[in-house]
């Protein structure tokens, strides 16, 4: 009898280690663990989840002995929350072995926006240095006041890289955090007038929703906008409109509301610099997640304290 499922497009060692320890059977989506037969489906105790697509009721009911959802990531918005609490199903997460890395990318974003690194690529690469052609110069990005969206693991992590370059440290919290040398704003909009940069790192959700639109972007003014959060935090129609009006001077995006399927709209403005969602996207880093994947799921299964679950 198959007790746990392990569903997305997991690496052949991850593979190996669900089937060696779990004896999971391991499926490429939603879709396939739908078409299983009915029996097999009734003794499904775990599902292992590593993907995008929404995973709620009608899913849910689909395996009656479901206990546990094991997240594959810190993100867990494609999971109904509300639907798994009323159906005792407990959700884990995969949080803190991978706050270096995407706050390493958000420096790295957050510079390359300001220096225009991306379009000095393309200048070189279309001749226009040999062809004596002028290129425009960059911002400096020492020195500049940075909001960071969402004071948690990651916001702190980012703040603690921002300290070195001299930045003024603003950020969003449900409240006063008391952050020594950090300044609190009660809400994005209030925060994106005192600052020149924003930071995005709050979690995604109903509760996030387009929490960055028309209104914060005004607000910021000719400054930049880095997200590594998820994009549906942010309005794309709204930040598209605020980036071809040149009211904001560019973005830099990690997440799209509509994964993987990224906005055309942004990806043709030169003013943007787009990554596939690459926040976590290293050997040692997917290596800790997967782990502690499994570790959750161990200890449900051993009736031991589950070292992440989702509160």
């Amino acid at each position: 009898m198959t007790h746990t499922l392990a569903i997305g497009h997991y690496e052949p060692e991850e593979i190996d280690a669900f089937q060696s320890q779990f004896a999971a059977l391991v499926l490429p989506d939603l879709a396939a663990m739908a078409a299983l037969d009915p029996a097999l489906r009734e003794g499904v105790r775990i599902v292992a989840y590593k993907g995008h697509e929404p995973f709620g009721p009608l899913q849910m009911d689909g395996l009656p002995g479901l206990g546990l959802i094991a997240n594959y990531g810190v993100g867990h918005d494609a999971i109904d929350g509300d639907a798994a609490r009323a159906r005792g199903i407990t959700i884990t997460i995969t949080p803190d072995v991978l706050n270096e890395d995407v706050a390493d990318l958000a420096l790295c974003m957050w510079i390359a926006a300001c220096r225009g690194v991306m379009g000095a690529a393309a200048y070189l690469h279309r001749g226009d240095w040999v062809a004596g052609q002028p290129l425009a110069l960059g911002t400096k990005a020492s020195g500049r006041k940075v909001g960071i969206v969402g004071m948690g693991r990651i916001g702190r992590a980012v703040a603690d890289r921002l300290a070195p370059f001299g930045c003024e440290i603003h950020y969003t919290a449900r409240a006063d955090k008391g952050v020594a040398g950090m300044r609190w704003h009660a809400t994005p909009r209030a925060m994106a007038q005192d600052v020149d940069d924003l930071i995005v790192t709050i979690v995604g959700g109903e509760q996030t929703r387009n929490l960055i639109g028309h209104d914060t972007l005004a607000a910021l003014g000719p400054g930049y906008i880095i997200n590594v959060a998820r994009g549906s935090v942010i309005d794309e129609d709204a930040l598209v409109a605020a980036l071809k009006e040149g009211r904001l001077a560019g973005a830099a995006l990690d997440v799209f509301a509509h994964e993987p399927q990224a906005n055309a709209q942004l990806l043709a403005l030169p003013n943007v610099l787009s990554l596939p969602h690459i926040g976590s996207a290293t050997v040692q880093t997917r290596a800790a997640m997967a782990s502690l994947q499994r570790a959750n799921i161990a200890a449900f299964l051993a009736g031991a304290p589950l070292p992440s679950p989702v509160p």
